[in-house]
């Protein structure tokens, strides 16, 4: 069972290419959402101000993947699709590529479009830092006071990741744990006595 996945650590430094005087700067971030992604689309709105097309594909999540691209006006299939092309050859998830081209005048034709844009998005994944993360599932442990050491012992025993820890009266522990130990986890909590574990 495979519990990794691999995805850029920071946003990969800007690249230019030039092409028949367009020119095409490069973008990559990680990204969790689609907030994410509309929040660095603005951005790099307010900084390329007079570009013609902001051309993009991102790609969210781990197991359960979900991508979209956009050509922003170019030629249908032309700038959105190589572009995630390049994140499915570089096998990365949580990512968003941005391709911001201006209009240099000489049309470039459909093929020389994406191939424009193949390798932009290239040499951006090229500029990026990318790697390897662990797939991890949450659980919430909940207990009363009275059962706190048994359960620290397993969490310390264990070598579990704990997130946040409510103590009261009753106890509530959210910890994470790489997605091949999941089912272990679950079950060494699973028996124990007056403590409840669910996945989140």
């Amino acid at each position: 069972m495979t519990d990794t996945f691999k995805t850029i650590a920071n946003p990969a430094p800007e690249i230019l290419f030039k092409e028949k005087n367009s020119k095409f700067f490069g973008y990559a971030f990680p990204v969790t959402s689609e907030n994410d992604v509309k929040n660095h689309l603005e951005d790099l709105k307010k900084q390329h101000s007079s570009a013609r097309h902001f051309c993009y594909a991102y790609q969210i999540g781990t197991e359960d993947k979900h991508y979209r691209v956009s050509d922003d006006g170019e030629p249908n299939n032309s700038a959105g699709m190589p572009i995630y092309g390049q994140i499915q050859s570089f096998d990365v998830t949580n990512i968003l590529i941005v391709i911001i081209r201006y209009f240099g005048g000489v049309k470039l034709g459909v093929g020389g479009l994406i191939s424009a844009y193949r390798i932009s998005a290239q040499m951006t994944l090229y500029q990026a830092e990318i790697t390897e993360k662990t797939i991890d599932i949450d659980f919430k442990v909940s207990f009363d006071y009275k059962n706190m050491n048994k359960v620290m012992r397993i969490i310390k025993e264990k070598n579990i990741e704990m997130i946040s820890q409510t103590m009261h009266e009753s106890c509530e522990i959210i910890i994470s744990t790489r997605k091949k130990n999941a089912e272990l986890i679950f079950d060494i909590f699973e028996v124990l006595f007056e403590v409840e574990i669910r996945r989140i």
